[in-house]
């Protein structure tokens, strides 16, 4: 029996004629409607016909999360009075409840890119609808994109909606309507009850968050304010916090409030996501949620939301290989969709943990996944689509070039894309898998090694980190799962059978040249080969190692002392409790019983990290999850990073020669070379010399005032001086070094070569120009006194420093560079100090002269101080040694 009276009370309902007459026209359409109207809910039942309007269509809802694709199947059974999996069913990763009478099925966007690698055509499907398409998940932007794809070139007629509460109506219009215009955008009026906001900023300043880390001062002011809101208010709490770590914190914090505390995240069972969106029964009830929560679920007897203003989101640090979550300020659009969860039964209160003021510096939207997140997995999507490069692909944001090609260095090297980025039939598997590529390759790659099982469970783990209590030792954590009875364990072994059954399916087209990065035969020796009793009897800590360190070959780790480690990366990575995570106060995975918090991975020769993230100004990365492994299964899982071969460098201000074997960025043996290779040898020296400059050779004055000199000429005259900067001398350095950087091999050889004698080489001698060097820029010029005075070059204006009295009968200032540049002229007193400066003598002498006269003749009596500087005698010498001579 359809619930009539509950459906005519969805708001939704008006904007209903016009959607359908969107998608009757041009066939897409942009539904913006507010928290509570219905949009999740009541319009695919329309669309399907099940509501008693329109023909019968087959819809598919795709939805960014678990919990809201069972949610929303469950609340559209209930309006139509039936069962779950009935007409309307629905699919996530592990979980299916749907029949043959099933018109409406939910599914999560990672299920709806694998049905459409399988079946680009989505036979039988008539409608899509892409639900809080303002999240900008990755899996949703890439369904969007390829369901664009097949409207354009196999299905026309396939109808497409993009649903949402708060996001970019025009860029999704201009998105779906593609050459032929934007698509019509239908917006729906929200509902009428009032959500008041009441400001509360911490009384005390609080840390911002940084990494995983949020400020205890912080979570326990979050645990106060919903303290204050059971007390002013009625109803239920909603409390959003960034993560599960959160929300257990501020849990402890409201031990012995008088209502029901509950937690709602991606990891609780799903009976307690259940139980909290059933509503409650007659208790009071907190619910401590993260952004699960902010989209498609009604939590029944809410009507206050308490806001920590914070979320976690997924950013990857290319340059370091790091993937992790971290802690944002929540955007606005965020903002309005929390606060929105109060409001959808009756009026209600959201309290926003942060000063008003701040609340228009926030972003406007989050941040889209594929600007900040990494590409591996969107690339072997757009490879298995046919499109490597994603260029063809209708996307709102164009993903950066270089996470881009970052994920196809991870592609090619564990054998998922050829040379020319297309899918290999290996890389055809891993997307069947509906793993993260690198984890696919640890299961394919694993398997024959350790056994299919065994290496389904430690995958398993590494695809939904298991909780922290679990401790940071992947093989304890491993042992934890098996004996466990927590809701954690019996999701990990449904996904581990899950995995099982995947691994063990057929290898379509991979032969032993299409498993390029696998680790056949890696750990034969530890585990006895392929998945027979050898693979039965390994160690745990074998199995565990194996398999982590093929799904990040470029983060196994040797110790370098004291819990710190040197990953394959070239980053460093400290164990809880070691180095700079101490130092910079991290809070840390707790070792599970037996384990010493810890101990046992920071006292491990080398590791197999699995997750590890690098804090804001942390130098090293924090391990969270790794397992002990030996040097053997390092370089077997990492094999493409290993190299051996001369190594030749400038190190510490000297040339160091050595054969050396790496890892990577570790090095595992080396011995000094005896004759390294001389082009080796020239590139170390010059690297040298970049490094730390030409100040390594000699430098004497006579040189430095060539290299002045040449700079000088050319400057001003050109070609064909040369240009004798740094830069251009060490794009040059063969020409005019050559012969030196051939008998270097040390920074003393560098030191005993002259300098000069080298730059001479780049004067213009093959054009005859360098002949009129001393003419164009003289070293010293003659002055009237017959003095010959050293020319200065070294400042923007050549300079000559000279007594006044040797250019008495001097008219016009000297001239170089072929009498187009004035000297300068530093006029000294008889002590040798300045008394004038001057470009122009003969303007000097007649209106300078006077009053640099009058103030020094009485400090100078012995020295000739003329009233007709012009006819005067220049001279060297005293008055009195005048008269003499």
């Amino acid at each position: 029996m359809i619930r009539r009276d509950a459906l005519d009370q969805l708001p939704v309902r008006t904007a209903l004629p016009a959607l359908r007459a969107a998608l009757d026209g041009p066939g897409t359409a942009v539904l913006c409607a507010p928290p509570g109207t219905g949009k999740t809910t009541l319009v695919p039942l329309d669309l399907a016909g099940l509501t008693g309007e329109g023909p019968v269509r087959r819809v598919l809802v795709a939805e960014p999360r678990r919990i809201a694709a069972r949610a929303a199947a469950r609340r559209m059974a209930w309006l139509l009075g039936e069962r779950v999996g009935e007409q309307v069913g629905f699919t996530v990763r592990g979980e299916r409840r749907a029949g043959p009478r099933t018109t409406v099925e939910v599914v999560t966007t990672g299920v709806l890119l694998q049905r459409l690698q399988r079946d680009p055509e989505l036979a039988g499907v008539d409608v899509v609808v892409l639900d809080e398409c303002h999240e900008r998940h990755l899996d949703a932007d890439t369904s969007a994109a390829f369901l664009l794809d097949v409207r354009e070139t196999l299905r026309p007629k396939l109808r497409l909606v993009a649903a949402s509460a708060t996001t970019d109506a025009e860029g999704w219009a201009r998105l779906l309507g593609g050459p032929e215009g934007a698509a019509p955008v239908v917006e729906a009026a929200g509902v009428s009850h009032a959500v008041g906001v009441v400001w509360a900023p911490p009384e005390r300043p609080v840390r911002p968050a940084h990494g995983m880390r949020v400020d205890p001062a912080l979570l326990a002011h979050v645990a106060a304010v919903v303290r204050r809101a059971l007390r002013e208010q009625t109803g239920d709490v909603l409390c959003f916090l960034p993560g599960v770590g959160e929300i257990g914190r501020v849990a402890g914090e409201l031990a012995g409030v008088d209502a029901e505390v509950l937690q709602v995240h991606g990891r609780a069972p799903a009976e307690v996501q259940d139980a909290v969106l059933a509503g409650g029964s007659g208790v009071r009830r907190v619910v401590l949620a993260t952004s699960v929560a902010e989209s498609s679920l009604t939590v029944p007897g809410v009507r206050v939301v308490v806001d920590s203003g914070l979320a976690r989101v997924p950013r990857t640090d290319h340059a370091r290989g790091l993937s992790a979550l971290t802690t944002v300020r929540a955007s606005r659009a965020a903002g309005r969709q929390r606060a929105g969860r109060a409001g959808r039964e009756a009026p209600g209160v959201v309290y926003r943990c942060w000063p008003e003021g701040e609340d228009g510096r926030l972003p406007a939207f989050p941040d889209p996944e594929i600007k900040v997140a990494d590409l591996t997995a969107f690339a072997l999507q757009s490879a298995c689509w046919g499109d490597p490069t994603a260029g063809g692909l209708a996307l709102l944001d164009v993903p950066p070039a270089g996470a881009l090609a970052a994920a196809r260095e991870v592609l090619t090297a564990i054998g998922a894309v050829d040379g020319a980025g297309r899918a290999t039939g290996r890389g055809a598997r891993m997307a069947r898998i509906g793993l993260h590529p690198r984890l696919a390759r640890a299961l394919l790659d694993g398997a024959p090694e350790v056994g299919v099982r065994r290496a389904a469970e430690v995958v398993a783990l590494l695809s939904e980190e298991p909780p922290r209590a679990y401790g940071d030792d992947l093989a304890a954590a491993w042992r934890t799962a098996r004996r466990g009875g927590d809701a954690y364990g019996a999701r990990w072994r449904q996904e581990a059978r899950r995995l099982a059954s995947a691994a063990g399916e057929p290898s379509a087209g991979s032969g032993a040249g299409d498993r390029g990065g696998s680790a056949a035969g890696a750990g034969s020796a530890r585990t006895g080969g392929g998945g027979g009793g050898g693979a039965a009897a390994a160690s745990d800590d074998a199995v565990a190692g194996l398999i982590a360190a093929l799904a990040f070959p470029e983060r196994v780790a040797r110790a370098r002392g004291a819990g710190s480690f040197l990953m394959a990366s070239g980053t460093g990575a400290d164990v809880a409790g070691a180095g700079t995570g101490a130092q910079a106060g991290w809070g840390h995975r707790a070792g599970s019983a037996g384990d010493g918090g810890g101990s046992r991975l920071r006292d491990a020769g080398w590791l197999a990290v699995a997750v590890a993230d690098r804090p804001v100004a942390a130098v090293s990365a924090r391990v969270r999850l790794a397992a002990v492994i030996d040097e053997e299964t390092a370089c077997a899982a990492a094999r493409a990073l290993y190299s051996s071969g001369e190594e030749v460098r400038w190190s510490d201000g000297d040339v160091v020669a050595r054969s050396v074997t790496r890892l990577g960025a570790i090095e595992l043996a080396a011995r000094p070379l005896s004759a390294p290779d001389p082009g080796l040898l020239r590139d170390a020296v010059v690297s040298g010399l970049r490094r730390e400059g030409f100040g390594l050779l000699r430098w004497s004055a006579a040189a430095t005032s060539l290299r002045q000199r040449m700079a000088f000429l050319h400057r001003e005259l050109g070609a064909p001086w040369p240009d004798v900067s740094d830069a251009a001398l060490l794009e040059r350095v063969e020409e005019w070094l050559g012969v030196e950087l051939g008998r270097a091999r040390r920074r003393a050889d560098l030191a005993r070569v002259d300098a000069g004698q080298a730059l001479g080489r780049l004067l213009p001698w093959a054009s005859g120009d360098a002949a009129r060097f001393d003419e164009l820029a003289p070293e010293r010029i003659e002055v009237p006194s017959g003095s010959r005075v050293r020319v200065d070059y070294g400042g923007e204006q050549p300079v000559l420093a000279v007594k006044l009295q040797e250019l008495f009968g001097l008219q016009e200032s000297p001239r170089v560079a072929g009498g187009r540049v004035p000297v300068l002229v530093h006029l000294l007193s008889p002590a040798g100090r300045p008394a004038a400066v001057t470009a122009d003598l003969a303007s000097f002498w007649r209106d300078g002269y006077r009053s640099v006269r009058a103030e020094l003749r009485g400090r100078y009596p012995k020295h000739p101080w003329p009233e007709d500087p012009s006819a005067a005698e220049p001279t060297r010498h005293t008055s009195a040694r005048l008269k003499r001579g």
